[in-house]
């Protein structure tokens, strides 16, 4: 069959499976990908396409806001649902570098949130973490930082920062000792943890289930007692009531399921302390973040 052919063939079987729009759309993308690389061909990445393969993980690429972020697999892909209250917590800070701030990304994975802040505020303006468990996620997030022409690494300590720094590191957040490399107090805390509980994996489609890092995605760990997708809310409130975690007017945002922000909301009033708590909601309508202030 000729190539001319199989693409026609392949589009088709692409718009039964997706609908003509977003088939149509995936096409012109795939299509645009073909001029800046010399590896792929649209034969094989609409084959890969109908075999399930998520359409970033095929480019490479996914949009994060101003940013053009690498995607790779197993590392989760930056949703548009966490590209939304990125871009509006960083438009209700100003920090300037007469007042920088201090970030700490959870789960930072691609280091997306992170590199968003350093990307719209000012140089020098915040020193950003992003602390994640797997190997692979830190160092997308170095190849990110490099790509936005982010510093990643510690500046020195007699020169004053003049220019955002974002700063992946290799950790987890149940083991105490990492904050030896983290050095709080934060001026804020986000994170978008694991949530999704075994019976919602379970019955996600193949796209994500068969490419994406289940470490990323399930939010109770093996062995875990509870079952609700909460068990990272719960730890990660252990960290934030520890003395000297959160400076005086800090900030946390935590990215929640559906149906889990005022079980979230509560473990933070509760447990980490924090009683000035609300709830934003995504462009779907969805309660998506529960947002805290010290």
């Amino acid at each position: 069959m000729r190539t001319s052919d199989s693409v026609k063939h392949l589009f088709a079987r692409l718009v039964s499976s997706l609908g003509r729009a977003t088939a149509t759309r995936e096409f012109k993308w795939m299509k645009q990908a073909l001029i800046s690389s010399h590896s792929l061909t649209l034969p094989a990445m609409l084959q890969r396409r109908l075999s399930g393969e998520p359409l970033q993980y095929i480019l490479g690429t996914t949009p994060f806001g101003p940013l053009d972020l690498l995607t790779r697999p197993p590392t989760l892909i930056p949703r548009p649902e966490t590209e939304d209250w990125a871009l509006r917590l960083a438009d209700m800070l100003s920090p300037t570098p007469h007042r920088p701030l201090t970030a700490l990304d959870l789960c930072t994975g691609t280091g997306c949130i992170p590199l968003l802040l350093c990307h719209l505020w000012p140089p020098g303006s915040i020193r950003a973490y992003g602390l994640d468990i797997s190997k692979d996620a830190i160092r997308l997030a170095m190849d990110n930082a490099a790509r936005c022409n982010i510093p990643s690494s510690q500046p020195s300590s007699q020169t004053p920062y003049s220019q955002n720094v974002f700063i992946p590191v290799l950790g987890d957040l149940r083991d105490p000792d990492i904050f030896k490399y983290l050095l709080p107090p934060f001026d804020i805390i986000t994170a978008n943890p694991p949530y999704i509980p075994k019976r919602e994996y379970d019955e996600l489609p193949i796209s994500v289930k068969d490419y994406e890092d289940s470490a990323a995605l399930l939010g109770d760990p093996p062995g875990s007692e509870e079952q609700d997708g909460l068990t990272y809310y719960r730890l990660i409130s252990q960290l934030l009531r520890q003395k000297g975690m959160l400076r005086d007017g800090s900030i946390v945002a935590l990215e929640v399921g559906r149906a889990q922000a005022d079980a979230v909301e509560g473990i933070l009033q509760q447990s980490a302390g924090l009683r000035n708590t609300q709830v934003w909601k995504d462009p779907w309508n969805v309660k998506r973040v529960v947002l805290a202030r010290t």
